[in-house]
């Protein structure tokens, strides 16, 4: 009885929810580099624990190698979803039920995990105002202020990011001129005296692999606003690639300036690497500038994790692969406003664990999970729908080249995860394993195949050999 109920209601939800349809490329823009930007904030420091000064800006740019493939791949099959979802909506047309279920849960998990880390980062940079700055009244507020802003519309929320990422980049390069770093003579930095090359060899770059994803962890999450572009042939690359430029840019010049200011042994513990950058300039502008920027990244990114974990929650409820009763839509508002309600004391409680490193690592091994199935998705893409069989916003070049570069060095970060994180790799492991126990065992029962493919089966062609 309770499993009719459960799929009658996903069918009427269904067809009366949509998401409105109001974005742009620069919105896009703003969905992709507002999540990934606190990463050159915090975070990617962690990659010279790992592999020293010389292991993290190697990192950073083989890294940036995955996300442009992976950039490629996605916004090719992104581009002609017909739905919300992301990967999550490639994944039901491409893998099924199971493998779905499992990439919508590692998508919700990759961000509400990043929204934890912007707010255990928020509650660090607001202590350093006073000793007795309670911060936790400010995070919670912050949040409940993005929460309600996200439940109003997409449209409002990422007009915000526009700007609040902007501010936030334009600060990294009040800190870069700051240090005149085009004067030899006059330069406050120095990158001879303060970095320490590659004390652990090869093995330390791979092991900062991990942590290079920070610079960019989150640009592959704009094809989940899919369904809300008002032309997602169009929006999703412009949007995309140009994010990725700008996240290139930062992370090399973030990168420059802090090593050249800061001692690789403080950098490599360090909660807020920029500000710390620009205490060590004494100059109370860039000081200034710098905590206002780390602050607003850390909203930008909290605002967009908001956005994208809600619909990947969303996208599952109302395919029935977990209770339907996520999958309303606001009837004003147009936005999935249960699912955006539920997600946010998840992502408190993980913040005020406090344990930086430990929520970054299960965000990235949520996000490389995604990449081996997206890599491996592309594979399957072109050979269900050859070239000329479906229209396409945007062809990845030079395939399968981009695909296999995703599989590998998102392989080679799970293996570099082992060193250090090995308890946090094979816990993930397990967690996954268990939810996919839990759903092929019990939630597959209440499962309606029918609503599952049916949201945008007419939108594509029979698959060749099918």
């Amino acid at each position: 009885m309770d499993q009719n109920i459960d799929i009658v209601e996903a069918k009427s939800k269904s067809k009366e929810s949509h998401l409105s349809k109001v974005l742009g490329p620069m919105h896009i823009w703003a969905l992709g580099v507002g999540i990934v930007l606190v990463g050159q904030f915090m975070g990617w420091n962690f990659t010279i624990a790992k592999g020293g000064s010389l292991g993290s800006i190697i990192a950073c740019w083989a890294i940036g190698i995955l996300y442009i493939s992976l950039i490629m791949i996605n916004t090719e099959m992104g581009s002609v979803i017909p739905e919300a979802g992301g990967q999550y909506a490639m994944a039901k047309y491409l893998l099924g039920p199971l493998a779905a279920f499992n990439i919508g849960l590692m998508l919700v998990f990759e961000y509400v995990m990043l929204e934890a880390a912007d707010a255990l980062v928020v509650g660090e940079i607001l202590k350093t105002l006073h000793p007795d700055v309670q911060a936790l009244p400010y995070i919670i507020l912050s949040l409940l202020a993005l929460t309600y802003l996200n439940y109003r519309g997409v449209h409002a929320t990422l007009n915000l990011n526009i700007v609040l990422t902007g501010i936030a980049f334009i600060t990294i390069f009040v800190l870069l001129f700051s240090t005149k770093f085009y004067s030899p003579t006059e330069s406050i930095l120095n990158l001879s005296g303060l970095t320490n090359g590659l004390p652990y060899g090869w093995m330390g770059v791979l092991g900062a692999f991990q942590f290079g994803c920070w610079f960019y962890l989150g640009i592959e999450g704009t094809v989940l606003a899919a369904e809300e572009c008002r032309s997602t042939g169009r929006s999703l690359p412009v949007g995309a690639i140009v994010g990725l430029i700008t996240l290139i840019v930062g992370a090399t010049t973030t990168w420059f300036v802090c090593s050249g200011l800061v001692h690789s042994t403080n950098l490599a513990e360090s909660v807020y690497p920029l500000y710390d950058a620009a205490l060590a300039t004494k100059m109370p502008f860039v000081i200034h500038a710098l905590f206002l920027g780390t602050l607003l990244a850390c909203l930008a990114s909290a605002n967009g994790c908001i956005a994208d974990a809600s619909r990947a929650w969303y996208s599952l409820s109302r395919d029935t692969l977990i209770p339907g009763v996520f999958a309303v839509v606001h009837p004003k508002y147009k936005t999935p406003y249960r699912a955006i309600l539920f997600l946010l004391p998840i992502s408190i409680a993980f913040g005020f664990t406090g344990l930086l490193d430990q929520v970054i690592t299960f965000s990235i091994l949520s996000a490389l999970l995604v990449y081996i199935l997206t890599g491996y998705m592309m594979f399957k893409f072109r050979k269900m729908y050859p070239m000329g069989s479906i229209e396409r916003g945007y062809i990845a070049p030079w395939h399968p080249l981009p695909a296999i570069l995703v599989l590998v060095l998102a392989s080679a970060t799970l293996v570099g995860m082992y060193f250090g994180y090995w308890i946090n790799l094979v816990s993930g492991f397990i967690f996954y394993l268990l939810a996919s126990l839990w759903f092929t065992l019990h939630r597959s029962k209440f499962m309606d195949v029918g609503t599952f493919i049916s949201a945008g089966a007419s939108a594509w062609p029979r698959p060749k050999g099918y």
